[in-house]
Order: structure tokens, then C-alpha cells, then sequence
């Protein structure tokens, strides 16, 4: 992390006075608080916290972790670094485990060679899978890196060994039932989804991310089939042609590969288009709608063998879900807390394959193929009476449900508050009853909550935070950890922003010395986040 100097802290309150070192902390601050303005950040500042997220590496610095920042920027500041490096610049540090490794491993993986599948960012879809084939071949170029397939292939093999902990090797669960969590009137689509995992034989502590392989939709594949020219029953792969389009295919977005096949199977401008689309380019302007069955009508009378078509496509991935449930409270049962939101591909209003398929192509006792990820340090603190703030809008209070569920069952004494948002108060507040018996019972020391269209004005969590920011404080300086759970692009950095303007204000700091602060946080695991 850069060095920032700050200025001396501001001390209202002289050392001798009769106070602990919390206490003075909350006066100095409370008397700052009084007597000064928050300051927004700059964009300086506003890297010198996230890259407090990354930590320090052989390499130094990772800067480019921030999954919002535009590809071109993250690779314009890992230049000059070494090509794993560059690599995980490509996919944003994000550390999401998708994948199946961490962000680190799975470029050294790839460096190695001993990882060929270039396309297993989820995140980062097929703009990274576009870097990391550049950065490819470059390999050969590069220095020689010896110690890269021993640090990368332990990791592979070890995600392997165990059924049921990693992609590669998902086991069975029965779903159980799934249930609207939004009333009506609301404009979103949520649902409290539970699943069976006695006969699986998985545990999982909160924290940890459940994985989901779905099947494509019977009809889509019959389109697609039909779009071909082909029987469902060709064989391919061992399998009919239904079977792996249903099982083993990703059928959206359309990859690259596809468009490539595609221009050596036509001619003229066709040919060219279809070059150009495999390129990244957007010849139609349409390339952002273009799933697998929308090529082949956009390219109607284009009919690749079934064999060479499917090799074109990308395999089907799995979709992580953080975990809405404690083990310790419910054993042999685990729930999710899912959005469904849907989108427009080639004039057809669809929903994500993964929400489409919990929320309305499953039913009770349906076995699915599914994983446990363990969190990559999203997790409770090792000590019970350690407090927790968490910061959980829309979906986001899926981990911190678990978090509540799993410190009561547990009996941790630890004090919990949990800003919660979300658009209006009357139908999309998630887990209303629960989250209200739990401050009546003293679990949930304090519940704050933020509707962004109850009134005129939107009105976040972070504003809600800001709010309360003397009594935040309060909490941090007694040792909280904080924790976010949410949209990426917007909220986890707003949210970011407070909690440092909260810090300058109430912790009697400036505002660089409170971006200090938070950077410090997240390197001594006292910050987490799980965003997307």
C-alpha cells in the first residue's frame, strides 16, 4: 500500500485525562466531530483503500483491484509487471473464487500451462477471457517461472480430492421449496431458497459461497437443435446432441469462438461481420444481445456440424451464491437468498440461467449439482465477543442472516448492527419478521434501515451511516469488524466513503489519515467484503 503521511492527529483530549484509550478516542472524536466538515475523497485517496484490500505481494502493490475500474485502466497500471501479474490485473483481484481457485493461483495456473481454460472468470466474462488469451501468448515469451506450476497445481488438486468442495467435483442436493420475499407491489423478484444437504453429506460455515451448476432450458436446446439442422439424438461426446446442450454448454452470451467458426462456414460480408464480432467488435451494434441461438438466426443458413459446434462453445459455468444460512443453527440444511432480474437478449426478456432455473424450473426434490466454496476471508471473527457492523442492502443481507442465525446458535456475546436497505419499506423489506425478532430478543443489538424511494429524496446506507456516524465510531474504536455484502459498482464504494468521512469526522482525523485508517482495516482482516 503507498505511504500516506498524515498530519498530526487532532488530540482534544490530553492523555492524562481519566479516560481509557476507547474513550478518549470517542471524545477526541465526538469534539472533532463538532468543530469540522467530512471531506469528500479524491481519486487518490479512493485507490489508497481499495488497494488496502489487496494487501502487499512480492510484486507490491495491486492497484487495479477494484472490479468496476474499466479494463483498459487496470491493465494500463499493471504495466511493466510480470505477465501473472497482468493477469490478475485482467480479472480484477476480485478473489470471488469462481473460478475455483483464488485470482492468484489461477494465473499461476495458467502461466504454468497447467491450466487451459482461460474463460473461468465469471465476473469478468468474456472481456477478461478476451485479455487472458492476449496475455496467453505471451507466455512463451516470458521468463521461465519454475515454482508457478508447484504453487498453482496443489491448490487444483487439493479443490479436487474432496467431493462436494470444489467445481470440478460437485456433488448432489435436493432442492426443498423456495418462497417470494418480496410482496406485492415491490419491482423486484427475490427468493428465500432452501435446500436438503443430508444425503450429500456437506457442511459449511457462514462465510462460504454454495455453487450451482444449472441445466438449460429444454426448449431453448430444442430451438437450437432445430436452428442446426440436427437431431437431438446426434451423438456427441458420448451424449446425445440434447444432453449436452441441457448439461454441459453455456448457451449466453455468445463466445468468440463461435463467431470464428461461423466465418469459416460463410462468405463475403458475412464472413467479414462474423471476424469482426469474434475480434470484440460491433459491427451491428448488437453484440451485447447475442446469445448462442441468437447467432445462429442473425447467421440463418449457417449450419455447423454438431461435433464442431459444441467444441465452439464455452462450458457451462456455475453460479456462487452467498450462503443465508448457519449450519450450526439448521444441520443438513442450507438456504440462498436470490434476485432474479431480468434482462432483454435478441428481443426475448429473460432471466439470468441460474435465477431462471431456481425460481421456476425446479421443483421439491429435484436433485442439482452443487459445491461448497469456502469464503475467502469473509468470515466471523475468531473472537465471539468481538461486535460486527454489517452492511447488507437488497441481497446482501443474505451472509449477515447467517452470520445472526450462526452467533445465536453459537451463543457469541458479541454486540451485532445491521444496516439494511432496500427501494420501499412496505414490500421489500427481506426478512422482516426474523430481523425484528431478533432485536426484540437482544440478538440484534441495533437494526438500521434505509428505503431509497419511501420518500422524495433516495436515501442509501450510507446515508443512514452517516447518520449515525458519532456512534459508529464508537464501535470501531471499540474493536469492530465491519463488513459489506452487495453491488459492487455503486454501493460498496459509497459505502466506503462514509465510513472514511465517518472516521475523519467522529475519530478526529484528517481525511487522509482516515483513509489510512480504513486501508489498515482491511489489511488486518477488520474490513471485509463480499461484492459483485
Amino acid at each position: 500500500m503507498n505511504q500516506i503521511t498524515p498530519p498530526p492527529k487532532i488530540e482534544i483530549i490530553p492523555s492524562n485525562a481519566p479516560f481509557s484509550e476507547a474513550q478518549r478516542s470517542w471524545l477526541n472524536g465526538f469534539f472533532a466531530g463538532l468543530l469540522s466538515d467530512a471531506t469528500p475523497l479524491s481519486a487518490e485517496q479512493g485507490a489508497a483503500v481499495m488497494q488496502g484490500a489487496a494487501g502487499d505481494d512480492d510484486d507490491g502493490e495491486a492497484p487495479w483491484h477494484d472490479q468496476t475500474m474499466p479494463m483498459a485502466e487496470r491493465m494500463k497500471l499493471a504495466e511493466g509487471r510480470p505477465l501473472r501479474r497482468r493477469m490478475m490485473a485482467a480479472m480484477a483481484q476480485q478473489d470471488c473464487g469462481q473460478c475455483g481457485y483464488d485470482c492468484h493461483n489461477y494465473s499461476e495456473a495458467i502461466a504454468s500451462k497447467s491450466e487451459a481454460r482461460l474463460n473461468l472468470c465469471v465476473p469478468g466474462g468474456k472481456e477478461t477471457a478476451r485479455m487472458l488469451k492476449s496475455l496467453y501468448e505471451e507466455i512463451d515469451k516470458a521468463p521461465s517461472t519454475p515454482s508457478a506450476a508447484a504453487a498453482a497445481a496443489p491448490a487444483a488438486s487439493a479443490a479436487v480430492a474432496e467431493p462436494g468442495r470444489s467445481r470440478d467435483n460437485p456433488v448432489a442436493a435436493t432442492f426443498l421449496s423456495r418462497r417470494l420475499l418480496n410482496k406485492q407491489g415491490s419491482e423486484k423478484e427475490t427468493w428465500h431458497i432452501e435446500f436438503d444437504l443430508s444425503a450429500a453429506g456437506l457442511d459449511y460455515v457462514v462465510g462460504d459461497s454454495f455453487g450451482i451448476f444449472a441445466r438449460n432450458d429444454v426448449g431453448l436446446v430444442d430451438q437450437i437443435i432445430a436452428l442446426l439442422g440436427a437431431s437431438h439424438t446426434t451423438e456427441v461426446n458420448g451424449k446425445t446432441l440434447r444432453e449436452v446442450l441441457m448439461d454441459d454448454v453455456s448457451l449466453s452470451p455468445a463466445p468468440d469462438s463461435l463467431f470464428e467458426l461461423i466465418s469459416y462456414l460463410t462468405g463475403g460480408a458475412r464472413r467479414e461481420k462474423a471476424r469482426a464480432l469474434a475480434q470484440g467488435e460491433d459491427p451491428d451494434g448488437d453484440a451485447a444481445t447475442l446469445d448462442v441461438m441468437a447467432v445462429l438466426q442473425k447467421f440463418s443458413g449457417v449450419r455447423p456440424h454438431p461435433e464442431a459446434f459444441v467444441e465452439a462453445l464455452e462450458p457451462l459455468q456455475p453460479r456462487l451464491y452467498s450462503i443465508s444460512s448457519s449450519h450450526n443453527a439448521t444441520p443438513g440444511r442450507l438456504s440462498l437468498t436470490v434476485d432474479c432480474v431480468r434482462y432483454v437478449i435478441n428481443k426475448r426478456k429473460r432471466l439470468g440461467l441460474a435465477s431462471t432455473f431456481l425460481a421456476e424450473r425446479i421443483n421439491p426434490g429435484d436433485e442439482l449439482k452443487v459445491y461448497v466454496q469456502k469464503a475467502h476471508g469473509f468470515a466471523l471473527p475468531q473472537d465471539p465477543k468481538t461486535p460486527i457492523i454489517m452492511i447488507g442492502p437488497g441481497t446482501g443481507v443474505a451472509p449477515f442472516r447467517a452470520f445472526l442465525h450462526d452467533r445465536r446458535a453459537t451463543g457469541a456475546p458479541g454486540k451485532n448492527w445491521l444496516f439494511f436497505g432496500h427501494q420501499r419499506s412496505d414490500c421489500d423489506f427481506f426478512y422482516a419478521d426474523e430481523l425484528n425478532a431478533m432485536k426484540t430478543s437482544g440478538l440484534l443489538t441495533r437494526l438500521s434501515l434505509a428505503w431509497s424511494r419511501d420518500g422524495d429524496k433516495k436515501f442509501y446506507v450510507q446515508d443512514r451511516m452517516r447518520e449515525v456516524g458519532r456512534e459508529l465510531w464508537t464501535w470501531l474504536a471499540e474493536g469492530a469488524h465491519v463488513y459489506i455484502c452487495g453491488d459492487a459498482k455503486r454501493m460498496a464504494k459509497d459505502v466506503e466513503r462514509a465510513l472514511v468521512d465517518i472516521v475523519a469526522q467522529f475519530g478526529a482525523r484528517s481525511t487522509d489519515e482516515a483513509v489510512s485508517f480504513v486501508g489498515e482495516l482491511k489489511k488486518s482482516g477488520r474490513f471485509q467484503q463480499d461484492v459483485y
